[in-house]
């Protein structure tokens, strides 16, 4: 030990630790939502459906780009672009990742029941791989793993693996399991080992199933020895922990917060979040915030063979306006914080998802670009843009920001490389250390070859 610390190898030790622990965000897509549906009701064909739905809905009740665009709160500016970019997502890729749900979405059914509903979709999950019709991220949700409920949710698990191996051979690539209600590490351990054990027996490659994990009990923040335990839980994955799903109406009615107070901006919901954001940043774990609850559907039907008044018309499209606003406005505050995906429950959703998405990122696009264009032109220097400050750690949240509007389809690459002067290699190294070295290295090859430099 000399009198400047601890001995270099043991610095070079600690450092590799810390780095395993925190290696920062990955080069994987994040989704920017998951849509929740009850295990009894999946098909093949599920994701096109909604994906139809949320269309009708949007015209039906949208109107044209100034209309959708007054009932949300969006920028008449971005209007027209936004609209587009929603109608033409709704037609390619509706739902970016799906839950098969029995949970909550499914209720608590004789185990009969449950076994057929799950062997059910399972099959559908099968001939969706066959067909093409899943969306890019799919999943099921079992029921929480405690005392009353864990063995069967050991068995929804081994019934769906098993019945999807049996009809296709294998598994969808990164399929998830979420974990609802976790407080205990030994939960996280025993899906772990459960999932070990399944893919050994139904020869899939090890680790091809990955967790999630949801907070939605204050005893997931503040545990009983009065710290966080999430580093635990994810760590008791044993590398299999891939998110971290917040669990806003759960989560506040065990604060004891009345069911009228119950909402996504609630200031408890904010401290939750920001702990889950200090506790796993530079975990790689992805962070998701919740569901709105209320839903953008009509008031009123039209009765069999008949028709709505023009008041019903009018209470139905502005009750929809209603559920959208909010709707936009959730999706809003969770961007702005922080949180880049979140739940959708309903088809008449997507279209205010989406619209939240693709304006957060477009209406800083040009600003974001200057900044990150002048500091990559200064090669590492502080830059001073109009008002802003920028140093480095500014410049890798100015990365991610274009990484994350490429990935929720705001923008494309070609785009974003005009706008920034970035090559495809830049954007895929995720890392704005390794784009100004490779900057510095450029501009001292090009001294040497210049005498004049």
């Amino acid at each position: 030990m000399s009198r400047f610390g601890a001995d270099p190898d043991e610095l070079t030790l600690a450092n590799r630790e810390f780095t395993l622990r925190f290696p920062g965000e990955g080069a994987a897509r994040q989704p920017v939502h998951t849509v929740y549906g009850g295990g009894h009701r999946f098909r093949a064909d599920t994701v096109p459906r909604l994906g139809r739905l949320g269309l009708e809905a949007l015209e039906e009740y949208g109107g044209g780009p100034e209309e959708f665009a007054a009932a949300v709160g969006l920028t008449p500016q971005l209007a027209g672009a936004v609209h587009r970019r929603i109608r033409e997502k709704l037609v390619r890729e509706p739902v970016e990742d799906f839950r098969i749900d029995f949970e909550d979405g499914y209720g608590h059914r004789s185990d009969p029941e449950e076994d057929g509903h799950v062997a059910e979709a399972a099959v559908r999950v099968a001939e969706g791989m066959r067909a093409g019709t899943l969306p890019p991220f799919i999943g099921i949700r079992v029921k929480p793993l405690n005392e009353e409920l864990r063995r069967r949710s050991d068995r929804t698990l081994e019934i769906f693996l098993r019945t999807l191996v049996e009809r296709s051979g294998t598994a969808p690539s990164g399929l998830v399991v979420t974990l609802p209600k976790v407080t205990l590490p030994a939960q996280v351990a025993h899906a772990a080992r459960l999932l070990d054990q399944l893919e050994e027996r139904l020869r899939l490659e090890q680790g091809a199933v990955t967790l999630e994990i949801m907070v939605e009990l204050p005893q997931a923040i503040i545990g009983p020895r009065g710290h966080c335990p999430l580093v635990e839980l994810v760590a008791a994955g044993n590398g299999r922990v891939r998110g971290a799903h917040f669990g806003t109406y759960d989560y506040t009615a065990g604060l004891g917060i009345t069911a009228a107070w119950q909402r996504m901006g609630h200031p408890a919901c904010d401290f939750a979040k920001q702990v889950m954001q200090v506790t796993l940043a530079g975990t790689g774990v992805w962070l998701s915030d919740g569901a709105t609850g209320i839903m953008p559907v009509p008031l009123h039907r039209a009765p069999e063979g008949g028709s709505l008044s023009p008041r019903q018309m009018a209470e139905n499209r502005a009750g929809v306006h209603r559920a959208w606003a909010l709707h936009y406005a959730d999706v809003r505050h969770s961007l702005e914080t922080g949180f880049y995906q979140g739940w959708d429950l309903h088809p008449a959703q997507l279209p205010t998802r989406y619209g939240a998405v693709f304006a957060f990122f477009l209406e800083g696009l040009e600003a974001a670009g200057e900044r990150l264009r002048n500091f990559l032109a200064k090669a590492a220097q502080a830059t001073l843009v109009g008002d802003v400050f920028d140093d480095a750690a500014t410049g890798q949240g100015l990365l991610n920001y274009f990484l994350r509007a490429i990935n929720s389809g705001a923008v494309g690459q070609d785009e974003v490389g005009r706008m920034t002067g970035l090559t495809t290699e830049d954007l895929r190294s995720r890392s704005f250390a390794r784009i100004l070295a490779s900057r510095r290295d450029g501009s001292e090859e090009g001294k040497g070859k210049n005498p004049n430099a």
